[in-house]
């Protein structure tokens, strides 16, 4: 791994840490202090507001990324490529609140929380503000990591000062908002100054260009979100606030752990892009160390998460969240199918292009993960267990899938 590589990495893990391990020292205190009902509230909110995340990421944190990379050292192509998907992310911003607003005076499961539903809307608006993917493609990632840890400690710390008991349960959304903006418009003027990029109105043609690259990754999110996001808000749908909260808590100890994954997929996707123009046979081979080598350290991963299922749910979430210990240990195989899913489905299909495949695998497992949550949440009433199922089972199917690719290509 060179300088660059390694440098963008350990940035990246800051990140990560930031992103998910800071919530673990939040997480038993909000399920003592809130209880499973208003903690599920939460959740639910939560899971809502990430299909607009979807809106206005679009494509964008996978396309963009490739894109600057591929430009970086052409300063107005880019600030064509910036401008261009920042105005995108705005628009896209905006026709989210319109949405969010008429779904608030539709329906009264909305209506009746509506304060903790457009608090969570703030971190829509603090992550178009933050350009990640920006950073990612300069692979520049040393600012945006400290601000992220910023953002995230700002959070924690205001949890503990704030919320003191389950009346205070919309501080918990606005806290984390007001993080993730501040640090937003702070990496924009990091932008600005440090990359010296020229703001600008981009022409339509621009932003045509740009939300035609990110078309196959955004309605692949949008099938993602079905086996990711949206088995939160079935759940919900189909139960309750407190069943939710049973399965959230166990779901938020696994995307801890599968947190860690991301910096490796997200500090060698930009140089695995461009590597594949050079040379397809050093692509094809990095990724498959990566592989080997993933693979080893998350089955450990699972197999101990499977072990001490009980005891790392005493631990974080208290006695009163037993219930939890058996969406956990289904789940707990999770980071070991994702961080294969990583190398394979993104790293190795997206790098080399192969876009429309992606999207083919992804929305097949959508299919597959919409029936199976039908089936084990309203055909077979299990509840938080029958999503568990089902999410372990897409992800299965992901990966043998996109291997199979990667081995058809390899081996040719």
């Amino acid at each position: 791994m060179d300088k660059k590589l390694f440098t963008n990495f350990i940035s990246l893990s800051i990140v990560q840490i930031a992103n998910y391990l800071f919530p673990l020292i939040t997480i038993p205190y909000l399920v003592r202090v809130l209880g499973a009902e208003k903690f599920g509230l939460i959740s639910f909110a939560q899971a809502f507001i990430l299909y607009f995340s979807l809106i206005t990421n679009y494509g964008f944190n996978l396309s963009a990324p490739r894109s600057i990379s591929i430009n970086r050292d052409d300063l107005s192509e880019v600030s064509r490529i910036f401008n261009s998907i920042m105005i995108l992310k705005i628009i896209l911003m905006f026709f989210s609140l319109i949405i969010l607003s008429l779904a608030v005076l539709a329906f009264d499961k909305f209506r009746d929380e509506w304060l903790v539903y457009f608090f969570t809307f703030g971190f829509i608006i603090g992550e178009v503000l933050f350009p990640l993917w920006f950073f990612q493609g300069m692979e520049k990632m040393k600012s945006i990591a400290i601000l992220s840890l910023l953002s995230k400690l700002f959070y924690t710390v205001s949890i503990f000062v704030f919320v003191k008991s389950e009346v205070d349960y919309v501080l918990v959304p606005l806290l984390n908002s007001l993080g993730v903006i501040l640090s937003g418009l702070i990496s924009i003027s990091i932008v600005i100054k440090k990359f010296n990029i020229l703001i600008s109105i981009p022409k339509f043609s621009d932003l045509k260009t740009q939300l035609k690259d990110g078309w196959n990754i955004f309605y692949s999110n949008i099938a993602i979100s079905i086996y990711t996001i949206s088995n939160t808000f079935i759940l919900g749908i189909f139960t309750s606030d407190t069943i939710v909260g049973y399965y959230s808590a166990a779901e938020k100890i696994i995307k801890a752990f599968q947190g860690l994954l991301n910096p490796i997929f997200q500090s060698v996707y930009p140089h695995i892009s461009k590597l594949a123009i050079v040379s397809k046979e050093s692509a094809l081979k990095l990724i498959n160390n990566l592989g080997w080598k993933i693979g080893l350290f998350t089955i450990i991963i699972s197999s101990l998460i499977f072990l001490f299922s009980e005891q790392i749910i005493y631990l974080f979430l208290g006695g009163s969240f037993l219930r939890s210990v058996a969406v956990l240990k289904i789940l707990s195989f999770i980071p070991f199918l994702i961080g294969l899913s990583s190398i394979y489905a993104s790293l190795f299909m997206l790098g080399f292009g192969f876009t429309k495949k992606w999207s083919k695998i992804i929305l097949t497992a959508s299919f597959v993960d919409v029936m199976l949550v039908l089936l084990f949440v309203w055909i077979i009433p299990l509840g938080e267990v029958g999503v568990s199922i089902s999410w372990l089972f897409t992800e299965i199917f992901v990966v043998m899938i996109s291997y199979l690719y990667f081995r058809n290509l390899r081996y040719k």
